[in-house]
């Protein structure tokens, strides 16, 4: 069996997929989704047997549902002629007869028939359900655009698409070096190890062993700004912080921030998303309200700065910079920021707009504080990002 040739739709028949054991009551959210995405990495596609056991773990929690899903994979995941799924977007025909296969409802006894009106009431529902699943599929059709979509003109269809790429984005924050040391080829002499070794020759040096510093990746801080002007982008903003937090090794420390400051790193360590979001909106007192930045990041240096900021940390700070607050604060504690960081880099999601200019008190007087100014939009921004925080320890400060 030969594995199948990929046209770069296999996430969009997965969720297409997922979007129709949901409609057949079984309990599918993003998170389990996000959780089969990760999975397809370490199995191969072209053993049938393997995606089955895979989706069928991750999707299927109650022991009841196991025929239901069986049934719905054998008729949704058919033979082609291309290989044994299809992971091409359908022709309109192909997906009239999918909808038609897992739409049908369960057949009546072999002594009944179904009256002619139940045939056409049961042919006009197929027509809506099919209608409803092209349009989602579309939606899905084109992710080159969907990647420079900014997010606030994102519909609801695209924006649980992009809360799901955002999710599975990898992340490789720069590596810090550390004090300790371990075996390798560095320039310390091991006297431990070269006694030891030595010993079957003897006692007479004949190897030489070295040691080198070990590395650690660089701890990350995250403060973002969840103020009224920030509303359009803030939810998938937080799913952004949430894939930051699963996806690096080291622990993500993340603040929201708007009238006040509010720690919410205990909130994201949840395996379940949509949980992680709930328990957030009911930790944070000033969702959507006014803004001051100033305040909050004074509040951040004095009361968070010597617990997160050591070790090389480096800052992301998520505004749009509008500020009701004194920007004389703003600057000094943005100085006093930079000062305990390694590197602060400011995301600003109206930096995507080619006629936008830092003219606000707020940014004017974060600027000279600012190692990088980087536009957080889209989801073709945030792929810039992560290839930014991979290069983080080559890059000097200004």
């Amino acid at each position: 069996m030969t594995a199948p040739q990929s046209s770069g739709n296999l996430l969009h028949n997965l969720l297409l997929f997922g979007r129709v054991l949901r409609g057949l009551g079984m309990d599918i959210n993003p998170g389990r989704m996000i959780d089969l995405v990760d999975a397809l990495a370490y199995i191969q596609l072209g053993y049938k047997q393997d995606f089955y056991h895979a989706c069928r773990s991750l999707l299927v929690h109650d022991k009841e549902d196991i025929p239901l899903f069986d049934q719905a994979f054998e008729r949704f995941w058919r033979k082609h002629d291309g290989g044994w799924f299809d992971i091409g977007v359908p022709s309109l025909p192909r997906q009239k007869q999918q909808s038609e296969r897992i739409i049908t409802p369960p057949p009546l006894s072999d002594s009944a028939e179904p009256p002619e009106q139940d045939k056409a009431d049961q042919g006009e529902a197929e027509e809506e359900d099919l209608l409803q699943i092209l349009e989602v599929t579309q939606t899905y059709s084109d992710q080159e655009t969907l990647r420079h979509k900014d997010f606030a003109e994102l519909t609801p269809d695209e924006l649980a698409t992009i809360k799901l790429l955002i999710v599975s984005l990898a992340w490789h924050l720069g590596r810090r070096m550390t004090r300790r040391q371990r075996p390798g080829r560095g320039p310390t002499f091991d006297m431990r190890r070269s006694l030891r070794r030595n010993l079957r020759y003897g006692g007479e040096m004949i190897e030489w062993p070295t040691r080198k510093k070990k590395d650690k990746p660089r701890p990350l801080v995250v403060i973002a700004d969840i103020s009224g002007s920030m509303e359009r982008y803030t939810r998938l903003l937080l799913h952004f912080i949430y894939g930051l937090s699963e996806g690096l090794d080291e622990v993500v420390e993340a603040f929201v921030f708007s009238t006040r400051l509010t720690h919410i790193t205990r909130q994201l360590r949840n395996k379940d998303i949509d949980q992680a979001m709930h328990r957030i909106s009911q930790a944070v007192p000033d969702w959507s309200g006014g803004t001051r930045i100033g305040e909050a990041f004074k509040r951040f240096n004095y009361d968070w700065g010597r617990r997160v900021l050591g070790r090389g940390a480096v800052v992301l700070i998520i505004s749009d910079g509008w500020d009701r607050g004194e920007p004389e604060l703003l600057g000094q504690e943005m100085a006093r920021l930079q000062r305990s960081s390694y590197r602060l880099i400011w995301l600003n999601p109206l930096l995507g707009s080619p006629r936008y200019e830092p003219l606000t008190r707020g940014i004017q007087a974060a600027m000279p504080y600012i190692d990088d100014f980087l536009p957080v939009h889209n989801l073709a921004s945030l792929q810039e990002l992560a290839t930014h925080l991979a290069q983080v320890s080559s890059r000097s400060r200004k």
